[in-house]
């Protein structure tokens, strides 16, 4: 959202509009070579089988990226991401898509708004949760 968004329009239960991500193996071996992140698991097939997963699987480091834009896409310029902090409850694979979401928790007094964020499959699943809290301008 590239449009401001303030704190007199927010209320306890919105939803955040949805971001849907569909991360690939090439998009995996580009997040390796930024992040520095060279696990095998995220890019080498046979690895990652040999060593018990389905195959390769996304980076913890871009599944919290993901929601960074969640909010911030969000929050739009003016809004000030505050914290962001995730906790990774299951592994996604390139090719299938995941869904970033989240929805107001609290409202606090100094402008700063609480929000639940995570990462759902296209089944339901929630493989990644966690918190932010924002700023947001005021009218």
């Amino acid at each position: 959202m590239s449009q401001d968004i303030y704190f007199e329009d927010v209320t306890e239960g919105m939803e955040i509009p949805i971001i849907e991500k569909n991360p690939t193996t090439q998009q995996l071996v580009k997040y390796a070579g930024a992040s520095g992140d060279f696990y095998q698991i995220h890019y080498d097939m046979e690895y990652a089988k040999n060593n018990g997963l389905p195959g390769v699987i996304l980076h913890g480091a871009l599944k919290n990226a993901f929601l960074g834009q969640l909010i911030t896409d969000w929050i739009g310029p003016t809004g000030k991401l505050k914290k962001l902090e995730v906790q990774y409850k299951g592994m996604d694979l390139p090719g299938a898509p995941v869904f970033a979401k989240g929805i107001v928790s609290k409202i606090n007094d100094n402008n700063t708004v609480n929000c639940d964020i995570w990462l759902e499959t296209d089944n339901g699943e929630k493989t990644t949760v966690g918190k932010a809290v924002v700023q947001l301008p005021t009218k």
